[in-house]
């Protein structure tokens, strides 16, 4: 059964699945009935970082025009131009074993697409969720649903995955930026000049 967690809350995922290797994030949304009328086009993305909470070089940031990592441990399954449907919007597929060892933390964010151009935020977004499932098996290990706690906000680091003492664990992060996608990969060291 999975864990449902509130923000904040850590929790270990190879501890009780020691075989666990290869895991997918999902991540979803909806656009509420007070939307702008304009498409909602979000974005995934992952940081891979060091020690020091900072890529190491470009390559570290997987988003849409960068889709997987040199050494394969992160791939993003491609953009979700409208995130009609349900389920997960978006996925990219973690493998922890090829993970490279200065890389200690994976971060995961949503943005929105033009936010500022469309006049749209995170307060225009309904039932905002990430959730790791285990490849092999295809059952969810964990869910972290933000709830509603974003107003002006056009971007989000939903949570993270992050090795500490040989285990991999998760943090429920859900903490919003304003100043969009720049903001986030300014945080993290990427220039986006």
């Amino acid at each position: 059964m999975p864990v449902n967690l509130k923000k904040g809350q850590k929790v270990s995922l190879t501890k009780d699945n020691p075989g666990l290797s290869k895991v997918i994030v999902g991540l979803g949304w909806d656009v509420n009935q007070f939307d702008t009328g304009g498409d909602f086009d979000l974005d995934t993305s992952a940081f891979l970082l060091t020690d020091m909470g900072k890529v190491s070089r470009q390559e570290d940031f997987i988003f849409y025009g960068n889709l997987a990592h040199p050494s394969g441990c992160v791939v993003h399954q491609g953009d979700n131009l409208t995130g009609v449907g349900e389920g997960d919007d978006e996925q990219i597929r973690v493998n922890l074993s090829l993970v490279p060892d200065n890389i200690t933390k994976i971060a995961f964010a949503v943005t929105i697409y033009e936010a500022e151009e469309r006049r749209q935020n995170f307060g225009q977004i309904n039932n905002a969720f990430i959730r790791i499932v285990d490849e092999a098996n295809g059952q969810e290990i964990l869910r972290y649903d933000l709830g509603e706690d974003f107003s002006i906000e056009t971007a989000a680091i939903f949570g993270e995955l992050y090795k500490h003492n040989g285990e991999w664990k998760f943090n429920a992060i859900g903490s919003g930026y304003q100043g969009g996608l720049a903001a986030i990969c300014a945080n993290y060291g990427i220039d986006v000049g």
